[in-house]
């Protein structure tokens, strides 16, 4: 097989992982009670996997899959969250309270056995 036949052949297949995982979190979050605003958001900012809204709270969950819970976790850095927070600040911005929409974020971690786990206010302090 030639080698750029076998990185697209990856590539296809870290994309459908990832759409698996955020499928698995989306579950999570729906048996929780919140509902799923949008999938893969885009802004001019970035994408945001997951945003969800229960009882007036917008949750921007940036979805990692890993060997273990640890790994995905890892996988989080700092220009991520800055990425993640400005597209959340445009997303926030056409909602009826604006910036000042209740809101949070959530790293959400998937294993390789498929397990979830979630971190609530994950970039920040309550």
């Amino acid at each position: 097989m030639p080698a750029a036949v076998a990185e697209n052949a990856k590539g296809r297949t870290r994309y459908e992982a990832g759409l698996s995982a955020e499928d698995a979190v989306a579950r999570v979050y729906q048996k929780r009670g919140w509902d799923v605003v949008a999938k893969r958001w885009r802004g001019k900012a970035g994408e945001i996997d997951l945003i969800l809204r229960r009882n007036g709270v917008l949750v921007f969950a940036e979805v990692k899959k890993s060997r273990s819970f640890d790994t995905a976790a890892l996988r989080i850095n700092a220009a991520q969250m800055c990425r993640i927070m400005s597209a959340a600040q445009e997303f926030a911005a056409r909602e009826p309270d604006g910036l000042l929409s209740d809101m949070r974020f959530d790293a959400a971690l998937v294993d390789s056995r498929g397990g979830v786990r979630i971190i609530p206010n994950a970039f920040g302090a309550d």
